[in-house]
């Protein structure tokens, strides 16, 4: 989660600096990193851990674990649009102002405390 919620501001920063700047290329630095060596390896081990903890548990057949499950799968979508936009940066090929990334920025966020709130809660 810390990478879903951190990435989008390294794109709010980055969007910001001229393209070709010490400062882009610093900021292509660690958006690779962060996705490649951090986030990328930690969804993959949640998603194991996740689906194990469920079918374990049988939360598989409860509503409220089919709504969690809709919010980790958006939120492992927008994973996906960060790989691409990160992959965009690479390029200097952002099309996107700061604004549109502290927008992106809130998804995560909502995402996460739905899902929290699912697990803890479980309404139905």
């Amino acid at each position: 989660m810390a990478g879903l919620l951190y990435l989008p501001r390294l794109f709010v920063y980055h969007s910001t600096v001229e393209v070709g700047s010490a400062t882009s290329e610093t900021f292509k630095i660690m958006e690779r990193r962060l996705l490649k060596a951090i986030m990328t390896p930690a969804m993959v081990v949640a998603w194991i851990a996740g689906l194990w903890m469920a079918f374990s548990s049988g939360a598989v057949g409860e509503g409220w674990f089919h709504a969690k499950l809709l919010a980790v799968l958006i939120l492992s979508g927008a994973h996906g649009m960060m790989v691409g936009l990160v992959k965009r940066f690479a390029r200097d090929e952002n099309r996107h102002s700061s604004k549109y990334y502290r927008v992106f920025n809130e998804i995560p966020t909502l995402l996460m405390i739905v899902a929290v709130a699912l697990v803890i809660l479980k309404p139905f």
